[in-house]
Order: structure tokens, then C-alpha cells, then sequence
């Protein structure tokens, strides 16, 4: 077991790169099965959750050839979904997506409940009713989905809620069948519209990227596609959110303020200071945080769910009262307790609800990373704090965030990857 060692209290500086975006390159990767031809793919995070579903892929039979360190080669043309890897698609909440293109090359076949982070209730129903909206019926035998795609048809549907893998599933289904699909109530983030300029190169034509209509003429017959992944928004502001958190001046290369408006808007209301590039944003020090009366996290272009914890990280810093309301997922709080640990001040109101009273100062002791988010934000508390912290289970990390630890030593972290064996903290020292 694994465990990063910080030791906080210091100004960073320097430039960071961002990665390919892993929610774009989960359901891409997905998207390939819709073929039997070859797509490659650039831009790759390296990280464990596209490993994984690497992996999945592979289980079934598809061909998967590096070509580069972050381009990848792969050829569905025979694959077997009988043979699809069990312990590995209950690792990541993203093998979900294979519901979809699995649905468009057969016609019977069964699915394992996906696993991911454990932040609250993440219901699959909103997949279920979409495909069942499109012919494909789908019921529960065991640990198993038992699928029968037999009467898949292109229709026009509507989502019960704008869910992105939900929109995602049902955008690869209609583009692997012959006919018009449209999908209302579609999410919007810049993935979900990745996610559609790959099907288009496949061969798919789609109207209404990035807005709440999708119109999708799809074929029995994708061809392969090449595509670059976007680079990642949550990863970008995970960065932005150090930086202006521990004082420092950092630049955020492959940063798309595009992507970001709320986020930065948000910043800007904290009193943080950044300046804006073509391909950069770079955060300068600021004095004196003050806190956000609100943080409301929603669907794109809203503030994601996904940066709410390393906001809530920076509301210990900020001077005043923020009230974080995580409308998306009950059991995004528990990272709270471990900043607690830390001597922040904060209270849970409810499972969507939390205020932190700012500012306080973080103090080094063990903590534990529950999820892929709240391990990033507690990250930046460590930072923050002053002595040494122990942060456990950074498999979650991993999970998400490409070698973190190397990329944030470059700007001047003092950070390491441990072996748990023979370490010996003290909370507090």
C-alpha cells in the first residue's frame, strides 16, 4: 500500500501540465467497440481508470497497440462480450458505457453492475429508461444485467434528467443504428461534446453538439476514426484552486478558460487574482481570500461536482462563511471529517450541505482519501498545512490524476510516494 507524504507551509511556482481529460477518454474508448475497424486515439491520460477500461476492452478480445506514449491503436473487429472482465469493470463507475456500443454489435448479452467511487446513491436507471426508449430491454438477474438489443430502433427520446454517461450511452447506441435518433434533455459538458466530434469521425452525423438536443444519424457501418482527447477540465481546476490556495504562482498549461467560466467566475469572487491565455491561465497571489457566500454545484456549464471538494479546500483559506451545496451526489462531505482533522472548521448541515468557516490553519497529521476528488482536494490541503501530512489510499488518486506527485515536485510540492511499511507518524508533528 501506497501513501503520499507532504510536507506543507510553501509557496509553489512554476508551470503545470494538464492531461487528456478522463471523462472524455472513458466513453471514447468505449465508442471503439461501435467498430470493427481501427480508431486511434491521442492525448491519453495515464491513469488507472483508462487502464482499466484498457483492460476490459482487451478481456473481450479488441486489439489494443500503443503507438506513443499517450496514443493508442485499437481494433474491436472480433470480440466476445462472454469474456468481458468482471473484477475489472467493477473497478470504475465508467465501464457503464459499455452498455451502449455493446448494445449496437449484439443482440443478447449480459453486464456487470459498474463499480467507482463511493460518493453517494448513483442510480443506473437513468441509463436503463433511455436504451429501453430505443428497443433494448435490459433486466436484473443476480450480480448481472441480462440485455436483449434484439428490437434496438433509432426513436426520439427524453432523458429523465441530464445525466452525462446516461446521454453519452445513448448517443453511442444511436450512432451504431441505421435511422435518425434525437435525444432532448442531452448533458453538455466539453466531454459529452468530445465524445460526439469522435462519433463524427467515425462516420455518425450528429446536429446540436453542446446543447440540450441532440439530432443523430447513425449507420450499421462506423468506420475507424482518429481523435485527440481534450485536456482535462476538473484536472484544470484542481490546479488553478492549489494555486490560489497556497498563495503561489503557478501557470496551468492546456487550461481552456472556455471550459471554466463558473469555476473562474467563482475564483474571481473569492478574490483571486489569474491571468488569462490563449492555452494557460496563470494564478498570481493574493493577499486576502474572502469567502463565497455560495458554491452550488450543477450540470455544464454550472460549477462541476467534481470541484467541489478542492473549493471546499479553499473556503479553510478564505475569510468568512461559505455555504457549499453539492445539489448532484449525497456523499461528496466526506472529505469534511478529515479536513476536520486538520483543524479546519466546518459543518455539515445535511447529506448536499456544508458550511466552512474561514480562514483556519491546516495542521500536517494521517488523513484518507475516499474517493478521486476528495483525495485531490485533500491534496491541496496539505499543502496548505503546515508540518506533515500522510495521506492514505491514494489508489484514488490515481484513479484520476497522472503521476500527481511528480508534477507537482516540478513546481516546487514537497511530495512523495511511500510505502506504507515502516512509516510512524504522530498527528500533529
Amino acid at each position: 500500500m501506497e501513501v503520499f507524504e507532504i510536507e506543507g507551509g510553501k509557496r509553489l511556482t512554476g508551470e503545470i501540465l494538464v492531461s487528456g481529460s478522463k471523462n472524455a477518454t472513458t466513453p471514447i474508448l468505449a465508442a471503439t467497440l461501435l467498430t470493427k475497424e481501427t480508431c486511434v486515439l491521442a492525448n491519453l491520460p495515464l491513469i488507472e481508470d483508462v487502464f482499466c477500461m484498457l483492460a476490459i476492452l482487451q478481456s473481450m478480445g479488441a486489439k489494443v497497440e500503443w503507438r506513443g506514449k499517450r496514443t493508442v491503436a485499437i481494433t474491436a473487429k472480433d470480440i466476445d462480450p462472454t469474456k468481458i472482465d468482471a473484477s475489472a469493470m467493477k473497478k470504475i463507475r465508467s465501464s457503464i458505457l459499455l452498455l451502449g456500443p455493446l448494445a449496437t454489435r449484439f443482440e443478447n448479452f449480459s453486464f456487470y453492475h459498474p463499480g467507482g467511487c463511493v460518493i453517494g446513491t448513483r442510480p443506473v436507471g437513468t441509463h436503463f429508461d433511455a436504451l429501453q426508449k430505443l428497443g433494448v430491454k435490459i433486466s436484473s438477474r443476480g450480480k448481472k444485467y441480462v440485455v436483449d438489443a434484439s428490437s434496438r430502433k433509432a426513436d426520439q427520446i427524453v432523458l429523465r434528467e441530464m445525466s452525462v454517461t446516461a446521454t453519452e450511452n445513448a448517443m453511442m447506441l444511436a450512432a451504431g443504428m441505421s435511422g435518425k435518433t434525437i435525444i432532448k434533455i442531452a448533458a453538455t459538458e466539453p466531454h459529452v461534446e468530445d465524445l460526439g466530434k469522435f462519433l463524427v469521425t467515425m462516420g455518425a452525423k450528429i446536429n446540436g453538439l453542446g446543447t440540450h438536443t441532440l439530432e443523430i444519424v447513425g449507420s450499421k457501418t462506423l468506420h475507424g476514426g482518429k481523435h485527440a482527447i481534450i485536456s482535462d477540465a476538473n484536472e484544470a481546476a484542481t490546479f488553478l484552486i492549489l494555486g490560489a490556495a497556497t498563495g503561489s504562482t503557478i501557470t496551468v498549461k492546456n487550461a481552456r478558460a472556455e471550459h471554466l467560466d463558473l469555476v473562474l467566475e467563482k475564483m474571481r469572487e473569492c478574490g483571486v487574482n489569474f491571468l488569462v491565455k490563449r492555452n494557460s491561465i496563470t494564478i498570481l497571489p493574493t493577499k486576502k481570500l474572502k469567502a463565497v457566500a455560495k458554491i452550488d454545484t450543477r450540470t455544464y456549464p454550472g460549477v462541476p461536482t467534481d470541484v467541489q471538494a478542492p473549493f471546499g479546500v479553499l473556503a479553510t483559506q478564505a475569510q468568512g462563511e461559505t455555504l457549499i451545496h453539492d445539489s448532484l451526489f449525497e456523499g461528496r462531505f466526506n472529505y469534511v471529517p478529515e479536513l476536520l482533522k486538520m483543524g479546519a472548521q466546518a459543518t455539515v448541515l445535511n447529506p448536499h450541505q456544508v458550511v466552512v468557516h474561514g480562514k483556519t490553519e491546516l495542521h500536517g497529521t494521517v488523513i484518507k482519501s475516499y474517493d478521486l476528488r476528495a483525495g485531490a482536494a485533500l491534496i491541496i490541503a496539505a499543502l496548505c498545512a503546515n508540518g506533515k501530512t500522510i495521506i492514505e489510499d491514494i489508489y484514488q488518486v490515481d484513479r484520476g490524476y497522472e503521476r500527481i506527485e511528480e508534477r507537482l515536485q516540478k513546481i516546487g510540492a514537497r511530495i512523495k510516494r511511500v510505502e506504507t511499511e515502516g512509516i510512524c507518524i504522530v498527528a500533529g508533528v
